[in-house]
């Protein structure tokens, strides 16, 4: 899903290259598209994730990996591109994301082994990095304040309506043809994007732009790349691995760092100044907490109603629809309970609200009815996220002055990806062993040691555990029905631990976040 404050970085900006009548329906459909690409590719790959792990035989590490390697990138460098942007070129820093996004996704569906996908992955989301700002930043550039309110509603809703489509279409790639498919579709799709840039989006640039803050974007880089890795792979290797504490510690140091260095340089790409707003650091939290939630539960449920469900790919594309255009049919009207309300009162019932749809999603075994139980769960947690987004906007665009509106904006949506990020390493690694324990449990005094053994072996592969050869049948069934059993009750675990989340968001909201009273930094 996109990440909240999209449309206020497109409203802080300035219309500094104004389009024609004719050019500014071609400006849309390439930044639609652009955008597009990167936002359907996090919702699609995690549809694919199940068969490349079947394909590849691959650990739940090695999925994590896939899933956290374009996230990583993406959540550190996104203020870098913006920044790049401004400074060499909007159109150009955009087609440059576009061109290595297409690159990387001809790359991931070449992938003959799991470590050539994570790579490949890893480049694609440097490409996010430059193509997801350099969209909402011609946006801003290209239109003028009377025509901007309808570019960014026409955006909205055809990124909307693509989103929605893309885990459906990719469901049914996988299905249907191969899950490497849903990598080979983004090159049309970037092949127009450029044609159409080149052809018809004037440059534009800021010649104010201050300089590149490089040293920031590596030490954010390495800090959350050593963080991200140290609690990954500590799965494999153990917390008293020298790599997992080294990788730990660098990565900790660096964030330290990073904070030091932000504070001292003059562009920093994260100014400090603004958290002294108690309601721009208030709703940040909030994304943390709530956007953690999200991250997590995007990464585990096709995962569930696939591998223990029993879901086909498309239908597990098709699970998350009313969650999406819950999102898009009710965005405008979450923006009038501001007008009404003010945005404290949204920020904590939205977050309690998804709070609840968190806890449903908990109460499902294995075999249940969709309709009876996963439909209900993803309409209230669509209904809650619904509720918050439009209101955090709100909160951040008026915690900050107007000329910072945009950093403020950059950051929101930085926290977000981040968050997501580090969600799926920490959270990944309470799934494992609750997973574990479940099994262990449930097998411990019903099968020969060495089978048991061969079992505890592979459980890092969670519902892709292979079930051993030669068994009876009815022993093999046991077994698969155990590892469906302890998926569930894993998955029932993170559930509530996103439940509280949700709650943690919702208190920082009532803590943090001002009633009608604008606070600006």
């Amino acid at each position: 899903m996109r990440t909240p404050c999209d449309e206020a970085v497109v409203r802080s900006g300035r219309a500094e290259t104004p389009c024609g009548r004719e050019a500014g329906p071609w400006i849309l459909a390439a930044t639609i598209l652009g955008s597009s690409m990167a936002f359907i590719d996090s919702t699609v790959v995690n549809v694919a994730l199940p068969a490349v792990q079947a394909n590849f035989h691959a650990t739940v590490v090695d999925v994590q990996w896939v899933v956290e390697s374009y996230g990583l990138f993406l959540g550190a460098l996104i203020l870098v591109g913006g920044s790049l942007g401004d400074l060499l070129g909007r159109r150009l820093i955009f087609v440059a994301g576009v061109a290595i996004f297409a690159v990387a996704s001809a790359a991931c569906g070449a992938a003959s082994n799991i470590e050539q996908l994570i790579i490949a992955r890893s480049i694609q989301g440097l490409g996010a990095a430059l193509l997801v700002p350099g969209s909402l930043a011609i946006i801003s550039a290209a239109f003028d304040e009377k025509s901007r309110g309808q570019a960014i509603g026409t955006w909205s809703g055809f990124t909307a309506i693509t989103t929605a489509i893309g885990p459906v279409l990719g469901g049914w790639l996988v299905e249907h043809a191969s899950w490497r498919w849903v990598f080979f579709i983004n090159i049309p799709l970037a092949v127009g994007v450029i044609a159409i840039s080149v052809w018809r989006i004037p440059e534009s640039r800021n010649p104010g732009a201050g300089r590149i803050d490089w040293s920031g974007a590596l030490l954010a880089t390495i800090g959350l790349g050593g963080l991200v890795g140290g609690f990954i792979e500590s799965v494999n290797a153990g917390w008293r691995s020298p790599l997992v504490f080294g990788s730990l510690m660098v990565g900790f140091g660096c964030l330290v760092a990073f904070t030091v260095v932000e504070a001292k340089v003059n562009s920093p790409m994260l100014p400090l100044g603004l958290f002294e707003s108690r309601s721009f650091s208030g709703a940040n939290l909030l994304t943390f907490f709530l956007y953690s939630a999200i991250g997590i539960f995007f990464f585990l449920w096709p995962l569930n109603l696939i591998q223990v469900q029993g879901y086909s790919a498309t239908g597990a594309g098709a699970a998350v629809l009313p969650f999406i255009l819950l999102m898009f049919l009710l965005s405008r009207w979450s923006g009038g309970l501001v007008a009404r309300y003010g945005s404290k009162a949204p920020l904590i019932i939205g977050p309690l609200i998804a709070a609840l749809g968190f806890a449903l999603f908990a109460v499902p075994s294995v075999g249940d009815s969709y309709w009876k139980t996963f439909f209900p769960a993803i309409i209230v947690l669509g209904f809650g996220m619904a509720v918050t987004v439009a209101p955090l906007t709100t909160v951040v665009m008026n915690s900050v002055n107007q000329d910072r509106v945009g950093a403020a904006s950059g950051i929101n949506n930085a926290v977000a990806r981040v968050a997501g990020v580090l969600a799926i390493a920490v959270l990944g690694i309470v799934m494992l062993k609750a997973f574990s324990l479940r099994l262990d449990h449930n097998l411990g005094h019903s099968l020969p040691p060495n089978i048991l053994q061969e079992l505890q072996v592979d459980e890092i592969k969670l519902a892709g555990l292979p079930v051993p050869a030669g068994l009876s049948s009815e022993t093999t069934a046991a077994i698969k029905e155990s590892i469906g059993q302890a998926f569930v009750f894993g998955f029932r675990t993170i559930m509530l631990i996103c439940a509280s989340l949700s709650l943690a968001s919702a208190a920082a909201a009532g803590l943090l976040v001002a009633g009608q009273k604008r606070e600006a930094i």
